[in-house]
């Protein structure tokens, strides 16, 4: 059982999570150009290359700053609505481990829940309306319930982040371009929540120790 990581883990995240990103990109266009601007994949996909190369860059070390950096570089890199909200949402988690060394299951969701208040903020949405909290949301969830141990935390959360992902193809969007559908958005998965679930998958993966 791990008990905690250290912000070589989140390099790591980041860096699968690009991978991931990059894998699936094409998909996540698909989604995006059945309700919304057909550039999520593209964008994301930038963005995440923006990120690594960041990170391959250096600079002060620590979990904040890293995370900080790459906040702003999405929030520099990524079109649309992606890019600041993504941003946001790893300049909060960033700021909340601030001061922290090592880092266990409840940092960890303490940090996630800053980020997903960052996202409500910044994006005036609630879980339900067909966004990526409503993959956000479960996570955070999942990861309380593991309060010792991280690893299992992180995968629970995963699960539960694909699992809000699906939750949302039935759902009519209220937030966002898909909104301007109405009823025509159910029947489609929002692909804010399908990168969400990529991203989630990604950090359950390098806590358990894979490598990018």
């Amino acid at each position: 059982m791990a008990a905690t990581i250290g912000s070589d883990v989140l390099v790591t995240w980041l860096r699968l999570a690009d991978a991931a990103i990059a894998e699936h990109a094409d998909e996540l266009t698909e989604l995006d150009a059945a309700i919304g601007d057909a550039d999520h994949g593209t964008n994301m996909r930038r963005g995440m290359a923006a990120v690594v190369e960041a990170v391959d860059a250096g600079g002060p070390g620590g979990a904040d700053a890293l995370l900080k950096k790459a906040g702003m570089t999405l929030v520099s890199t990524v079109g649309g609505a992606a890019g600041p909200l993504y941003g946001t949402f790893l300049l909060r988690m960033g700021g909340a481990l601030k001061d922290v060394g090592a880092i266990g299951s409840t940092s960890l969701a303490d940090a996630v829940e800053a980020g997903v208040g960052g996202l409500v903020a910044r994006g005036k949405a609630a879980e339900g309306e067909k966004t990526m909290l409503d993959a956000w949301y479960p996570a955070l969830r999942a990861l309380r319930g593991h309060p010792e141990d991280i690893v299992a935390a992180t995968r629970a959360a995963a699960d539960a982040a694909a699992s809000g992902r699906d939750a949302t193809e039935p759902m009519i969007a209220t937030k966002g371009r898909a909104s301007y559908l109405g009823e025509r958005s159910a029947g489609h998965i929002d692909p804010g929540a399908a990168s969400t679930a990529i991203i989630v998958d990604a950090l359950a993966r390098a806590v358990a120790g894979e490598t990018a």
